[in-house]
């Protein structure tokens, strides 16, 4: 019985081939055939093969894989070379993100940007999707359904913001956002939130006394010092591990000051954020996400450096914040050493997007200060350099996920 074999080629060849004689007489060597042929095993176990490469793509997107937007930018900006050299055309026009996710963090100048899309949403015709919700950030896993529905009916093209810790879309099934967000030094952070639960800021002089109304008078006018070197709950981890948790997600051990947090906040930086800035150099975040997400962010620059708008922001700035001595300095850094390792990391990878637009930043010395530890300085920041040439329109976003 023959065993019926299926051809692997376009080209059927139904000639029959002979053998082919070399040297002596009698003697034949069979020359082997040109056109391989596989049997219905060999075809099996391809699509088998196939199969299972399908299921695992899934599974791993399912458990949090990189969404489809941001393989379609890698894809666009050859962040591998073999799809560089073997893969489809590079697209001339970029995916636009019609779902964005702003997972603002406390106290990182989040009620200026809030402020900013407010007139951008009006002026490009997005639908901003604000929440009322200010103290939640953690969700149960029925809290996160209902968000993440919620979320995903809402119009597109939409960018919702919130206060509330990574929520992962894909894992329930659905599509998930492009992530923007920005931070700020830890003990900054740390310090303007001390001083706004207690003394609000200029918006009003009673608005502290809203926010806080069961604060005792003893624990509004608890000395920073004091506060930190005597170990208050307020001035201690857990409490003082506060950003990393945006970046984690909703998995409990987030919650823990550890290795397994920050490495998993950093994965999910690379993976699905399309850019998190340093609120120190805010006007260069602004750029960026301008030249990133034209279709939300034009125009940015000319709003933020409007003297009506500068007017508006400077009433969010916190009051009678002060700054706590070497001593407590010292103190607050080695306990909030996961959160520096986390805004290090952040502030490497935000300056390499700022080279490679020609934006340089100069950071200011501290003259004469005898710590060992880095007191929070804003950072200034040039004008973006110009280039010599004109450039071209469609590279605006090339090498950006070269790391």
């Amino acid at each position: 019985m023959m065993k019926k074999t299926t051809n692997c080629n376009h080209h059927h060849d139904h000639h029959v081939r002979k053998p082919v004689v070399h040297g002596a007489p009698g003697t034949r060597s069979w020359l082997p055939v040109l056109s391989p042929r596989c049997t219905l095993r060999d075809y099996g176990f391809c699509m088998a093969s196939l199969l299972l490469f399908c299921l695992g793509s899934l599974l791993y997107q399912l458990n949090g894989g990189p969404p489809q937007i941001l393989l379609d930018l890698r894809l666009y900006l050859g962040n591998s070379t073999f799809l560089d050299d073997h893969g489809p055309p590079t697209p001339k026009v970029l995916p636009f993100p019609s779902q964005v996710v702003y997972n603002r963090v406390g106290k990182c100048g989040s009620r200026t940007v809030v402020l900013l899309l407010r007139m951008l949403s009006e002026k490009h015709g997005f639908n901003l999707v604000t929440s009322d919700i200010h103290n939640k950030t953690r969700l149960t896993k029925s809290e996160q359904m209902e968000l993440i529905k919620n979320i995903s009916t809402a119009e597109q093209p939409y960018l919702f913001t919130r206060h509330v810790h990574f929520l992962n879309f894909s894992r329930f099934g659905t599509e998930q956002p492009v992530y923007i967000n920005i931070i700020r030094d830890p003990i900054n952070r740390f310090l303007s939130n001390y001083f706004f639960r207690r003394f609000g800021d200029w918006r009003g002089e009673q608005n502290h006394m809203i926010r806080t109304p069961g604060m005792k008078e003893e624990e509004r006018y608890l000395d920073i010092n004091e506060c930190i070197l005597e170990n208050y709950a307020e001035c201690s981890n857990p409490r003082l591990f506060y950003i990393i948790p945006y970046f984690c997600g909703q998995h409990p051990k987030c919650r823990d000051p550890g290795e397994w947090a920050l490495e998993r906040a950093k994965q999910n930086v690379k993976e699905n954020f399309l850019l998190v800035g340093i609120l120190e150099e805010l006007e260069d975040v602004l750029l960026l996400l301008e030249r990133f997400l034209p279709h939300y962010f034009k125009d940015v620059m000319s709003i933020y450096k409007n003297p009506e708008h500068r007017k508006l922001g400077n009433l969010t700035v916190t009051v009678k914040k002060t700054l706590p001595t070497p001593n407590a300095l010292q103190v607050l850094y080695q306990r909030m050493k996961y959160e520096y390792e986390f805004y290090h990391y952040v502030k490497e990878q935000f300056h390499l997007l700022k080279r490679k637009f020609g934006l340089k930043s100069h950071v200011k010395t501290i003259p004469s200060q005898k710590i060992s530890v880095p007191v929070p300085i804003p950072v200034e920041t040039e004008e973006p350099i110009e280039d010599e040439e004109e450039q071209n329109d469609e590279k605006w976003l090339e090498d950006i996920y070269k790391r």
